[in-house]
């Protein structure tokens, strides 16, 4: 089963710049998406090949909304949409599939978790309220599963090329934020760093602003974090960096793990 997450950053824009080009190339079985900011009718038509979509747009036009798209011979047999609690600022991040692949039944999860503004209390506190759904939730889910998509949060220096001048001044790289990835991380798996080992990066955004990318001065804020008994399956992880900065068709590049589900 190859699973590929990406925060697409407005899925009508990363198609206009070669997304389709991507995942025909890369063809995963299970694609999970973030910011898609398109109505729910359109996505499947603008993926290319057979999907079968379920999606959650955000209740604020314009804004965040996830999808769990999975290939025909993938057999889907419940869908979720949302976290209880969530306001319209929660809304369109959040989708849950059960499926079976190969005689192997899981959960997969699209995630799209707040951003964030470290000066902006009101903000922090919309995400810390999020990310106590997130935990509640987790804790509920039965059997084994994946969580992949875009958390907004780096787990260590390891995950952010400038640490230390962003430490505890900027979302995302907060000591309270941290926390709750490394609360999570206690339980489950983050497969990606357990294929790579202790690294630098690899990284999965770049800011568009300066020369971010060019300089490779990125974030590892895109995870697929996996039940125990998942996780063990992986067999492999790449980031689909582009090769250059106007190759790129998101802000994000695609994480994609395979797994040996036989």
């Amino acid at each position: 089963m190859r699973v590929t997450t990406v925060n697409v950053n407005g899925i009508r824009a990363a198609v206009r710049k070669g997304m389709q080009e991507w995942v025909t190339e890369n063809n995963p079985d299970v694609l999970l998406l973030q910011e898609v900011r398109a109505p729910e009718d359109l996505v499947a038509d603008l993926l290319p090949g057979e999907w079968n979509v379920i999606q959650q747009s955000s209740r604020l036009k314009g804004r965040a909304g996830v999808a769990i798209a999975v290939r025909p011979h993938i057999d889907v047999t419940a869908a979720r949409l949302g976290l209880d609690g969530d306001t319209d600022v929660d809304s369109g991040r959040w989708v849950e599939a059960d499926i079976t692949v190969d005689g192997t039944a899981l959960t997969v999860i699209s995630a799209y978790l707040h951003s964030g503004v470290a000066t902006d209390a009101e903000k922090m506190a919309a995400k810390y309220r999020h990310l106590d759904m997130v935990t509640s939730r987790l804790a509920d889910i039965e059997g084994e599963f994946l969580m992949a998509g875009d958390f907004n949060i780096v787990r260590s220096p390891a995950d952010i090329k400038n640490f230390k001048p962003n430490h505890n001044k900027t979302s995302g790289v907060l000591d309270r934020e941290i926390a709750y990835l490394t609360q999570w991380f206690s339980t489950y798996v983050d497969v990606h760093r357990a294929l790579v080992g202790d690294i630098q990066g690899p990284y999965t955004w770049w800011s568009q602003r300066g020369k971010a990318f060019d300089n490779d001065a990125g974030w590892r804020i895109d995870y697929q974090m996996a039940s125990r008994a998942l996780a063990a399956t992986a067999v492999s992880a790449s980031v689909g960096r582009a090769a250059d900065y106007a190759s790129r068709w998101s802000d994000h590049a695609p994480l994609t793990i395979d797994y040996d589900l036989s």
